[in-house]
Parts: structure tokens; sequence; C-alpha cells
């Protein structure tokens, strides 16, 4: 509990954390609040939070969307993004507490549909920054459904392999590549259409909307793909 106030209060998380005894601005007040969590309430930060990102919020429990924050934290502290809250972490996060040094760039989330036409969602600090046609995975190499933290990026790679039907496949230069789960990634390709499932797994964007995308997300950030039937509102 005390984790989720500590990033809540210092906007690695979608809700504001309201106390009802602030914790004075003390190591000795910070370490008590450690071992017994302060009382209080959560709220939520943003009017137009997703319904899709409120369904993971669970006060108390270490979840996805608690460890995506841990990561972004660990991000902005360069530190090994791994999601775990070892002693490094509640270190650095009772200093930057401290020192009210809060998340600098903001709360990022993305929703992918399955429902025809294919789309993503972006949004960031309760506003939907773009909506885009999107392409997720064939059948026979499906996108991963659920929620996952974005845990590598890259501005560009090489991307290699066999498909499913026994094909070598070799693309080079593939641009904003942010990978969520196994070799899934949302990405950059070029298509002559999009909004469909067409891809071995990853979620392509067109390449100027992917550069678009590109500076919201980092590592941490939340990456939700919903079966078709699924609505984001």
């Amino acid at each position: 509990m005390r984790l989720q106030e500590l990033l809540a209060k210092l906007g690695y998380l979608p809700l504001k954390w309201i106390p009802s005894t602030p914790v004075a601005p003390t190591l000795p007040a910070q370490i008590a609040a450690m071992e017994t969590a302060p009382s209080g309430q959560f709220q939520w930060e943003y009017a137009q939070t997703p319904a899709a990102l409120q369904s993971l919020w669970v006060p108390g429990q270490y979840n996805v969307m608690v460890k995506g924050a841990v990561m972004n934290f660990e991000r902005v502290e360069g530190m090994p993004t791994d999601g775990v809250a070892g002693p490094a972490v509640w270190k650095a996060l009772i200093n930057a507490d401290l020192a009210d040094q809060t998340n600098p760039d903001g709360y990022t989330y993305a929703y992918v549909s399955e429902n025809l036409p294919e789309t993503l969602t972006l949004w960031h600090n309760g506003q939907i920054i773009l909506k885009t046609l999107a392409n997720t995975g064939i059948p026979q190499s499906p996108t991963y459904l659920g929620t996952y933290p974005v845990y590598l990026r890259y501005r560009s790679q090489t991307m290699q392999g066999v498909n499913p039907f026994g094909v070598k496949y070799y693309d080079p230069g593939v641009p904003y590549i942010n990978y969520f789960k196994g070799g899934d990634a949302v990405h950059g390709f070029p298509r002559a259409s999009y909004g469909f499932p067409q891809s071995l797994g990853c979620v392509e964007l067109p390449i100027p909307v992917a550069a678009r995308v590109w500076p919201y997300m980092h590592y941490g950030t939340l990456v939700t793909v919903a079966p078709p039937t699924k609505s984001a509102s």
C-alpha cells in the first residue's frame, strides 16, 4: 500500500493520494510510513480515465499497473527497469518524495482493440492523444491478449526469423519499437493498408503515426490488447 501511495503522489500512477494525515518530510517519518502505511484515500487523477485502465487498479495489491509504475520510476532514476521494488527502489522513492521530484513525463496508456477495423488509442494525462488504425497478429501468430508493461525499446531494429508457414523474413530498419510481451511490440511498419490482422504478433502502425507515439511511451508504459467485442470506453 505504501508503495502505491508514493507512486501516486509522485505521478507514476493515474491516481492521486490524499492522506488522512500528511507524512512529515523527514527520513524517520518516511521509514515509519513504510512499516505502517498511513490511512487515506486514492482518487483518479483524470476525469476521463479509460475504463480498461481503471479496471486494473487494486489498492494494496502489486499487479501489472504497479509493476509498470515501478519500471517507469526506475527508468527516470537511471536504474535497471525490472519492476521490482527492492531496497534501492525504496531508497530512491523516499529521496524523490523528500525532494518533491515528480514524474517528468506524465502518464501514458495504450489500448489496442481487435474489433475491426483494428485500432490503437494513445491516452496521456487525461486526454486521447491519437487514435489510429493498427494491425495485430494473424491467426497463426496472434498478438498476446491482456495488459503488459513496455520492457524494451529500440528506435530502429532489424527483425528477422521464420514465419508460421516456414518462410524466412528479414526486415531491416523497423522503426519506433516498444516491446511489451515476448516478441510482440508496438512499432511502425509500411503496409498498403491498416486495420486488420497482418503481423506475426506485433502491433503495427503507419510509420508517421509510430513516430508520434514514440515520445509518449516509455519503459513501464502499459499496453492493453483487447479481443474483439471489448471496448476501451
